[in-house]
């Protein structure tokens, strides 16, 4: 074997090397003292710093969700540009032209925002790929925490940037900060798989994923703060930058790729872990990412589906909620901020409900775990596709507006008991691969919906906005209905070829480096697996 095997007994390090020469590493007094420090067992430490990792992801994306309505000169007249329905503002009364903040200086209209606002998932969808062969290659500490801590320097920036070169370069900086939040969730799927026994995956993966929306949450709520009474929309982007440079420091010291890996976990969770999570029993770091498996797959593409419908539906309420709020409904951007963040406490709230009725009735064997991703997937699709229509069908009716969102959110709290968690259970070993792929596809949603509304709601009104909730109604609804009827959720054959072999008629080469090099012909087929793709 040319990796070495690590293994720990009695606070020492007992280490394999290839020759299988055995030798010993005691702990040294600062591993000791750590380990004896750390109460709370590693998996929840490594939940609970992801939890900060993606809110801190997540605020970098809202932040000009709400920047951008303070950037742009905001022109009103009487006759709310001639909008029999048009909502009456909590500002602006009278009939003169007003420009309400000074360090409005943009001239964009619509359709330049929702270019604008969609720019960042240009370059969100290009580097996931990349982002799932390094973690599969080197682990998935170091490319999440990079990744993500070059996002925080080009936010840092940002506010130079735009004032330098207007919108052509904000456009630029938002795919270039894209870029580097795209190896996130493989990276983070990586080391989930790694982490997370099956038992715990709904819950924890709530934990994680609702950092999500606390960034939503603690994004908007901020922003809006920080740009109340007229200030400066630079603070947005200086003090969310700085927020992720701090979650780097807080990363490198505490989180770790793998439990084998991890200086200071003890013995008894270590041993826990090797014997409840899934992994291959062979593995080998220069066996190559199987795409080609995974791209014949039909559960793979499936989840793809599943995850653009969602993506439609979220993107949708992350990115235009605030400009909703602000253009429709005419709430002032304080206002906005705090209301924007309260759909997305509640969709924290729900998953990590949902999180623990999941596990609980998976481990009471209530219903099986296919049932149980069908159950919550679907809560997470009709329940938001119904309610926001609900919500666009309300009118200027204010209070009832925001709770339909705020139920919309909460239902789809439900995902990560869904669908999120599906690729652990069909690809443990290469669920940072199987991640990027369907986020690639999926991401195209980010894209595509922030201009799709511009193009459909030009003028911001009331009507127009109803048409572009029934686009994301049945992006939701059909895609939901592909899922529940094509999904799987048994370990698939490719994610661990030496114990499964291969199905029945593949002719598309070996996936493995031994057999790559052995031979150019696969013929052998060994156990098969419950499902065949």
């Amino acid at each position: 074997m040319n990796m070495e095997e690590l293994k720990m007994e009695k606070g020492e390090v007992l280490i394999l090397n290839s020759d299988a020469e055995k030798f010993i590493k005691k702990d040294s007094t600062i591993i000791k003292l750590l380990r004896s420090c750390c109460l709370i067992p590693q998996r929840y430490v490594f939940a609970i710093v992801g939890l900060i990792g993606i809110c801190n992801a997540f605020t970098m994306r809202v932040t000009l969700n709400m920047a951008i309505t303070q950037m742009v000169k905001h022109k009103y007249n009487g006759r709310e540009n001639l909008d029999p329905d048009a909502c009456p503002s909590d500002g602006i009364s009278n009939n003169t032209t007003v420009v309400t903040n000074p360090y409005a200086i943009f001239e964009w209209d619509e359709m330049t925002q929702g270019l604008l606002l969609s720019g960042f998932y240009y370059g969100y969808a290009t580097t996931q790929v990349l982002g799932g062969y390094l973690a599969q290659k080197f682990g998935g500490k170091w490319v999440l925490g990079f990744g993500l801590l070059s996002t925080a320097l080009f936010t840092f920036l940002t506010p130079i940037v735009t004032r330098m070169g207007g919108s052509t370069w904000l456009f630029i900086l938002r795919i270039v900060e894209g870029m580097g939040e795209g190896p996130t969730m493989p990276g983070l799927s990586y080391m989930m798989a790694r982490w997370i026994p099956p038992h715990e995956r709904a819950f924890i993966s709530a934990i994680i994923f609702g950092g999500g929306q606390i960034g939503n949450i603690f994004g908007s709520s901020m922003s809006g703060l920080l740009l109340a009474n007229g200030r400066d929309w630079a603070y947005v982007f200086y003090f969310f930058g700085g927020f992720g440079i701090f979650w780097f420091i807080l990363w490198s010291f505490l989180c770790y790729s793998e439990p084998n890996t991890h200086p200071f976990i003890s013995k008894k969770e270590l041993d826990y872990l090797n014997e409840t999570v899934t992994r291959a029993k062979n593995i080998n770091k220069r066996d190559p990412v199987p795409w080609k498996a995974i791209i014949r797959s039909p559960p793979a593409w499936v989840l793809l589906v599943a995850n653009v419908g969602h993506d439609w539906g979220l993107y949708t309420i992350v990115s235009d909620l605030p400009k909703y709020t602000h253009d429709v409904l005419k709430f002032n951007i304080a206002t906005t901020g705090i209301l924007t963040g309260l759909p997305f406490m509640a969709m924290t709230i729900c998953a990590s409900i949902f999180g623990i009725i999941c596990d609980f009735s998976i481990r009471k064997k209530w219903h099986s775990v296919k049932t149980a991703r069908r159950i919550y997937t679907t809560i997470a699709a009709t329940g938001p596709a119904i309610c926001i229509i609900l919500a666009s069908y309300s009118g200027c009716d204010r209070n009832a507006a925001i709770i339909y969102f705020i139920m919309s959110m909460g239902l789809m709290g439900a995902y990560y008991s869904g669908m999120k968690v599906n690729t652990l259970d069909m690809a443990p070993n290469y669920s940072g691969s199987l991640t990027s792929f369907i986020n690639t596809a999926s991401t195209f949603a980010g894209m595509i919906t922030p201009y799709l509304i511009g193009l459909l709601t030009p003028d911001s009104t009331l009507i127009q906005w109803r048409i572009a909730f029934w686009v994301c109604f049945v992006m939701l609804v059909g895609t939901n209905i592909v899922y529940c009827i094509w999904m799987e959720v048994d370990q698939i054959w490719w994610d661990d070829v030496r114990q499964f072999g291969y199905p029945p008629g593949w002719k598309h080469g070996s996936l493995t480096s031994d057999e790559a090099s052995n031979s150019q012909d696969v013929e052998l087929i060994k156990k098969q697996p419950k499902e065949i793709s």
